[in-house]
This record gives C-alpha cells, sequence and structure tokens, in this order.
C-alpha cells in the first residue's frame, strides 16, 4: 500500500486552497522573519518549534487586523441589527488554519515556512485547542460564529473567558483520570484584552424600594474584563468578533475600613472574586446546582448587557434622544439569543435595566424584552433542565427574584384567566416549582421572556411542541419553531479533508464551500468509475494517516484496511456506547466461536470524555478499555477485531479522526438525542451511518434516502409504548443467547480477571434499571451491523453509497441554520457582499 501523501505534498495539488502568488509567499515570509526576531531579541539567541508557532500565528494574525478593524467600521456606519449570541461555551478548538482557510492564505502560508525548511502541519500540532465547551453545545456556537461572519450578519459571540477548558483526560489503568486544561500557558495569539471596556458585576446586597424607584445596594462588585477574539468570515473580509468576560477583583477589594489590619489576607482574597472566570464546569446534559454557576451565568448576562445597551446608545442612528434615553427602538437593533436556559438571567436582567435604572414603565420594558430575546432549547432530559433553589437567587440576586416574582404573577394571571379553575395548570406552567424546596424553572422562564423557541432538529421540536412545553404550545403556538443544527463546511470539510474537497471542487467547483446543497451536483457522478476511486482512494489515504497518527501518539498498530467504526461523542447512558460495547463482545465470541470463518475486519474506536462525577460513565470507559485489553490480546481474532479507547477526545482529534471513518455510530435512544452534529460531520466526510431515528439523523435518512442509512430499532413511539408496558430487560436476556453470554461474561470477570465484581454496577443498571433501554435495541442493532459487513465487502457498492450520503448532506451547514435564524427569528437579511479589504480604499 503506498504511504500516504504528506499534506505538504498534497496541498501541491490542491485548488480549493487558492495558488500562492510569489508576492504573497515573499511577503508571508518577511512577516514571518521579523515577527520570529522580535521574538528571540527579546529572549534567547535559538528558536523552538513554539517560537516558530508563534511567529506563524502573528503574521496571520497580521492579515485579520486591518479586515477586522474595517468591519466594525463598516457597522458603526451602517447601524444595522445586531446579533447577541449568548452562550456558557464556544467549543473552538485551534484558530491558525482555519483563519488561513478563511482568508485564502494556506497556500501563501505552506510555501513560505517550507522555503523556510518548517513543515506547516507540524507548527499547527503546537497550538492548544481552545476548549472552551463540553461538546456539542458549545461546538454548535462555533460553527455559528463561523456562519454568521460568512453570511455577512453583524453578530457578536459573548461568553467567559475560562482560564481552564475542558480537562485533558488521561487514561491510567482503563480509568480515566482528569487533568487541568491550562491551555493559557503559553500566551493567546489570537485575543485582544480590551480593559478599557471592563464593566463592573453586582452581586448579593439588598433590595431598597425608595419613592425615586427601585434601588439594588450593598453589592459586592467584580470586573468583568473584555478579551476579543476575531472571528473570520470565509474570505468576503468580514471579520467578526467573539467577547470572552474575564472576572477581576476592584482595586478596594476587601480593603474597607473594617478590614483595615488585615492587608495581605485582603489582597489575597481578590481569588474569591477572579474565581468566577476560572474553570469551566465539565457537565454535559446534566444540571448541577452550585452557586459559582449560578454567578457564572448572572456574570457573562450582567457584562454582556451592560455592553450591548453601551453600543445601542453610542450607535450612529441610535435614538435622536439627546440623552438617548429611548428604547423603543431597541428590538429593531439588538438581537439576543439565549444558546440553551444557561444565559436565561438575561431576562430579568434586561428587564432591571430597563425599570430601574433606564426608568421605563413596566409594561413597555416587558414588551421590549420578549421581542429582543428568543430561546433555543437543546434538551429533553430533565436532568439536564436548569432549576435553582429560590434560596439561592434570594441572597446572591435579590432584585432578580424579585423580578421572576412579578413576572411569574403576570403569567400566572393570563393564564387563569384563560383556563379558570385549572390549578393543576397554574401548577406545571409556573417559573416558581413549589415544594419542599423552592425553586426557579429556568426554561419556562425563557419560554414566557422571549418571542421565539425553538427545538434544534425537526423530531426534538415536534417533542418539545408536545410535552417538554405542550402548555405553552397551547398558549402561544405561534413561538415554536424549528431550527435544524448544521456544522460548518470550512473547518469540517475544507480544513479538515482537503483530499475530499478537492475532489469534489474538480467535479463541482467551488461554489459548495459557501453554499453545501450544490453537493446535490454530486449525484450525477455516482457512476463515474473514476470519481467513485477517487472518493474510495482519498478515504484511504485518510485512513493510513490516522492510522500511522494512532501509532506514533498511542502507540497502537490498527490494520488500515479494516472498517474503522467510529463512535466519538460525550460518554453518557442516553448515547448508548453500551450498545457498542455489547456488540463488540458479540464479534468477538463469533471469531471465537469459529476462528476459520471469514469475518470482515473492524476496528472499532469509542472517544468521548465522561464528567468526573457521573460515575457510570467511567465505569462505561473502563468497560472499554478492558474489553479491548481482552479482544487486542486474543491470538485468535489476530488484526480482525480491534477495541481502540481514543483518548482526549476534543476538537483538532476530531478533525482528524471523522476524514478517516467508514462507519458512524448514532445510537441514542429515539427521543433523547435532540439534534446531534457529529452525525452531520461523518456524512458530510464520507462515512456511512448506523443509528436510530432520533436527532437529526430522521433528517438524514430523508435527504439521502432511509435505504442509505444503516437505520434500526424502536421509533419514538416504540419507545413509548414500552414505557407504558413497562421495560423488563430480563426478558431479552433471557431470550438472546448472545446477549446472555455477552452479559454473563462481563457480569463474571471475563473482561476484568483481576476484579471480577468490576462490572457489577453496569450489569446490574442494565438488567433492572436502564432508562435507555440498550437490550431493547440490540437485536435490530446486531443484525443491521450484519447488514453493514455485507455492504463493506463490496466497496465499490459501498462508496457509491458513500457518494450519495456526501451529495445530499447540503442541508446540514451551519450557513443554512443561520440564514433561517436570521430571516425567522432575528428579522435579518444575510448579505453576500465583500467589505473591500484593508489594502482598498472604501467604497
Amino acid at each position: 500500500m503506498a504511504a500516504p501523501l504528506s499534506d505538504g505534498e498534497r496541498r501541491k495539488q490542491i485548488s480549493v486552497r487558492g495558488i500562492a502568488g510569489l508576492g504573497d509567499v515573499a511577503e508571508v515570509r518577511k512577516s514571518f522573519n521579523r515577527h520570529l526576531h522580535f521574538t528571540l531579541v527579546k529572549d534567547r539567541n535559538v528558536a523552538t518549534p513554539r517560537d516558530y508557532y508563534f511567529a506563524l500565528a502573528h503574521t496571520v494574525r497580521d492579515h485579520l487586523v486591518g479586515r477586522w478593524i474595517r468591519t466594525q467600521q463598516h457597522y458603526y456606519e451602517r447601524d444595522p441589527k445586531r446579533i447577541y449570541y449568548l452562550s456558557l461555551e464556544f467549543y473552538m478548538g485551534r484558530t491558525l488554519q482555519n483563519t488561513m482557510v478563511n482568508l485564502g492564505l494556506q497556500n501563501a502560508c505552506d510555501e513560505a515556512i517550507y522555503q523556510l525548511g518548517l513543515d506547516l502541519e507540524e507548527l499547527e500540532e503546537i497550538e492548544e485547542d481552545a476548549g472552551l465547551g463540553n461538546g456539542g453545545l458549545g461546538r454548535l456556537a462555533a460553527c455559528f460564529l463561523d456562519s454568521m461572519a460568512t453570511l455577512g450578519l453583524a453578530a457578536y459571540g459573548y461568553g467567559i473567558r475560562y482560564e481552564f477548558g475542558i480537562f485533558n483526560q488521561k487514561i491510567v489503568d482503563g480509568w480515566q483520570v482528569e487533568e487541568a486544561d491550562d491551555w493559557l500557558r503559553y500566551g493567546n495569539p489570537w485575543e485582544k484584552a480590551r480593559p478599557e471596556y471592563m464593566l463592573p458585576v453586582h452581586f448579593y446586597g439588598r433590595v431598597d424600594h425608595t419613592p425615586e424607584g427601585v434601588k439594588w445596594i450593598d453589592t459586592q462588585v467584580v470586573l468583568a474584563m473584555p478579551y476579543d477574539t476575531p472571528v473570520p468570515g470565509y474570505k468576503n473580509n468580514t471579520v467578526n468578533t467573539m467577547r470572552l468576560w474575564s472576572a477581576k477583583a476592584p482595586n478596594d477589594f476587601n480593603l474597607q475600613e473594617f478590614n483595615v489590619g488585615d492587608y495581605i489576607e485582603a489582597v489575597l482574597d481578590r481569588n474569591l472574586a477572579e474565581n468566577i472566570s476560572r474553570v469551566l464546569y465539565p457537565n454535559d446534559n446534566f444540571f448541577e446546582g452550585k452557586e459559582l454557576r449560578l454567578k457564572q451565568e448572572y456574570f457573562v448576562v450582567a457584562a454582556t448587557l451592560q455592553d450591548i445597551i453601551r453600543r445601542f446608545k453610542s450607535s450612529k442612528f441610535g435614538c435622536r434622544d439627546p440623552v438617548r434615553t429611548c428604547f423603543e427602538t431597541f428590538p429593531d437593533k439588538v438581537a439576543i439569543q439565549l444558546n440553551d436556559t444557561h444565559p436565561a438571567l438575561s431576562i430579568p436582567e434586561l428587564m432591571r435595566i430597563l425599570v430601574d435604572v433606564e426608568k421605563v414603565d413596566w409594561d413597555k420594558a416587558w414588551e421590549i424584552t420578549k421581542r429582543t430575546c428568543a430561546y433555543t432549547n437543546h434538551t429533553v432530559l430533565p436532568e439536564a433542565l436548569e432549576r435553582w433553589p429560590v434560596s439561592m437567587f434570594e441572597k446572591l440576586l435579590p432584585r432578580h427574584l424579585e423580578i421572576i416574582y412579578a413576572l411569574n404573577q403576570m403569567h400566572l394571571d393570563r393564564v387563569a384567566a384563560l383556563y379558570p379553575g385549572d390549578i393543576d395548570r397554574l401548577r406545571r406552567m409556573s417559573v416558581i416549582e413549589e415544594g419542599d424546596c423552592k425553586r426557579i424553572n429556568m426554561a419556562h422562564l425563557c419560554v414566557i421572556g422571549s418571542h421565539a423557541v425553538n427545538g434544534v432538529a425537526r423530531i426534538h421540536s415536534d417533542i418539545v411542541k408536545n410535552s417538554v412545553f405542550k402548555d405553552f404550545y397551547e398558549l402561544e403556538p405561534e413561538k415554536f419553531q424549528n431550527k435544524t443544527n448544521g456544522i460548518t463546511p470550512r473547518r469540517w470539510l475544507l480544513l479538515c479533508n482537503p483530499g475530499l474537497a478537492d475532489v469534489i471542487a474538480e467535479k463541482i467547483g467551488e461554489g459548495f464551500i459557501t453554499d453545501l446543497s450544490q453537493l446535490k451536483k454530486l449525484l450525477d457522478f455516482i457512476n463515474n468509475e473514476t470519481f467513485i476511486r477517487d472518493v474510495a482512494k482519498v478515504k484511504q489515504e485518510n485512513k493510513l494517516k490516522f492510522a500511522a497518527y494512532l501509532e506514533e501518539q498511542y502507540k497502537v498498530k490498527i490494520n488500515p484496511s479494516s472498517m474503522f467504526d467510529v463512535q466519538v461523542k460525550r460518554i453518557h447512558e442516553y448515547k448508548r456506547q453500551l450498545l457498542n460495547c455489547l456488540h463488540a463482545i458479540t464479534l468477538y465470541n463469533r471469531i471465537r466461536r469459529d476462528p476459520s470463518k471469514s469475518f470482515v475486519p473492524r476496528t472499532i474506536m469509542i472517544g468521548g470524555k465522561a464528567a468526573p462525577g457521573y460515575h457510570m460513565a467511567k465505569m462505561i470507559i473502563k468497560l472499554i478499555t478492558s474489553i479491548g485489553e481482552v479482544i487486542n490480546n486474543d491470538p485468535y481474532v489476530g488484526d480482525r477485531l480491534k477495541v481502540i479507547f481514543l483518548e482526549n477526545y476534543r476538537v483538532s482529534l476530531a478533525e482528524k479522526v471523522i476524514p478517516a471513518a467508514d462507519l458512524s455510530q448514532q445510537i441514542s435512544t429515539a427521543g433523547t438525542e435532540a439534534s446531534g452534529t457529529g452525525n452531520m460531520k461523518f456524512m458530510v466526510n464520507g462515512a456511512l451511518t448506523i443509528g436510530t431515528m432520533d436527532g437529526a439523523n430522521v433528517e438524514m435518512a430523508e435527504e439521502a434516502g432511509e435505504e442509505n442509512l444503516f437505520i434500526f430499532g424502536m421509533r419514538v413511539e416504540d419507545v413509548e409504548a414500552l414505557d407504558r408496558q413497562g421495560y423488563n430487560a430480563r426478558e431479552y436476556y433471557e431470550r438472546l443467547p448472545e446477549l446472555r453470554q455477552a452479559i454473563d461474561q462481563i457480569s463474571s470477570g471475563f473482561f476484568s480477571p483481576r476484579d471480577p465484581g468490576c462490572f457489577r454496577d453496569v450489569v446490574n443498571m442494565l438488567m433492572y434499571h436502564d432508562r435507555f433501554k440498550v437490550f431493547a435495541d440490540y437485536e435490530a442493532y446486531i443484525k443491521c451491523q450484519g447488514q453493514v459487513d455485507q455492504l463493506f465487502m463490496d466497496p465499490r457498492e459501498w462508496t457509491k453509497k458513500v457518494i450519495r450520503n456526501i451529495a445530499c448532506s447540503g442541508k446540514f451547514s451551519s450557513d443554512r441554520t443561520i440564514t433561517e435564524y436570521a430571516r425567522e427569528i432575528w428579522g435579518v437579511e444575510p448579505s453576500a457582499t465583500k467589505i473591500p479589504p484593508p489594502n482598498l480604499p472604501r467604497d
């Protein structure tokens, strides 16, 4: 088998990365040398690889700055409606290559770096991921920023600059061990601190009702320091801003008169304030009601809203009012999108500012707030819903609690008028949940305080309307929408799979990069032998490259001609990595039963992080690694089956494994995965999907044809029927011999000989309280995996299905998603106009 082309060689033959003009190359070299010189003059004589990375990052950043300034100037002059995307997570990954791609600099940089005797790919590997997210929700925010810039929207991402992002995962003796992600250790070349826009955020204190209005007094102040990161659109000279807030203690912190004696103590106590932006909470789809987390949520909201209002007031075409206290036009100039309920405090905070500070009439303020805010729901799992204790609010945010009570009263009065005597409906719809511990239901607050509520895939939006927010949907059906998620084709095709992007561009041109629906044109080439061969060749090269990476990084050897069967996502019971485990064990037992029989060789790769406090998820990782230990060392198996746990799965690892995958596993219990976005990344990168009818899989099957995915298992209706009937795992255990064998092996210590009882919690859960009904789908899943094997043995037919999937993946671009948000929620129109580049005169 031919050695994989180095990316250097490959890039020479690539069209979609742009021709490197000699002038560009010379300019990049000159700039690179200048940056390197200043690094070394300051510090040392000899350059390290990290010095080279920083020199290149600063070189590329120089190309952003002019466009960034010009874009913001352009917005200031035209004063468009601005979009504010509020999220506690932005899972950005690495920035260097993405910036080169979007600025069309990749080939010039590649050539310049090559001429200097360096390897671009090696330098790219030095950059730390910006891991300011847990998974889907945070990565979605990152894709959305890319699309908003590419579509020319005046958009801003607002979040927290966590000092420590999602933990780094180490596997020790098969167990997950967390270590702190000190991503800022060497500095971040992509951010710019903006101390001139620092803002105060208040906590605690008490509320004073005076004749002049309501005052929130005796508060503790924390300062919010903004750090701006440029977000370039694809080759349109637009550069938007992601503004992340960092917590700073004020200089007089704890140094008030009553503290005279202990100056040292007081200065050390500054950490208490600054802890707010210290660390990302590592939970995915799980609510942990900690005070520090509530502080984080209010911190980002309070700083952001002050910033939004400052920008609104100072905008060139703001209100004609001399003091600009007219907020009538606020919803025409500002859209706030709440990414889940985490920034829900935007609703009472905007009310507080309008009513208490700007003296707007209450009803008017409520109308403005509702017209401004919109809410995206990301999950239907009850354990993920934010329900904050009233007692915590009382202490931390007393004024906001009063406002929430008043809003809830208004809301319940309306419901009572429409449904007289329906006390149970009032209880179900209240923002305040009564009980031993009174709680604030943040999702209900979001629904009453927004003009639009959306789910993130059609099936999910239907569940939102028919079950989660059923009562609210009956009250205001016009509020509820669907916006099926998408992914950016720049990072998830062009950047991570240049070989495939190039093969596609040769056939249909480059228009698909900003209009992914053009991939439909590939349907004309489904029987084209050269194209079939080229697509298969790119996949094989990607597999060889990933196999080489695994061997280099983790010292594991895998068979590159085996089927790469991949499930990468956060470890969670509802995502059913356990179903995948049961298939691996079943396959192993079949090989052991008849070692001479021919089997389709597979490398099963499972990767993902478990929340540190989620015992069952950590046990699942231990089970995967234990199964791998047995299977990978069994001489009867050889290289027909391998089970690999991919350590420290993150954005930069996704960019390597997804282009190499043959099979994508999307096997959550129907009705539990709101959308999924990894499913879309695999589809566009030429893997086939085995999955349930859940989340966006439903729409993927609709686009490509159900016969072109491997769909199996219960539908939502079947799950509901089984719930009514009562799910009994033992019934499947007794009826299915292969299932029973697998469970008995896990149970008896076959996979944990040194600790036979190791997996009793897992077995006990599967047998007696499995909310996600793993056994109910086992039989259908194993059968479906048999069909996967059959097709894989016919490479030509497999590749034709791959091409059909790629051709039908156009709907799943985040450009399409954002265009729908823009038109149907924010009331703005995407613009195709290119801002003139910095070297040309404006207009």
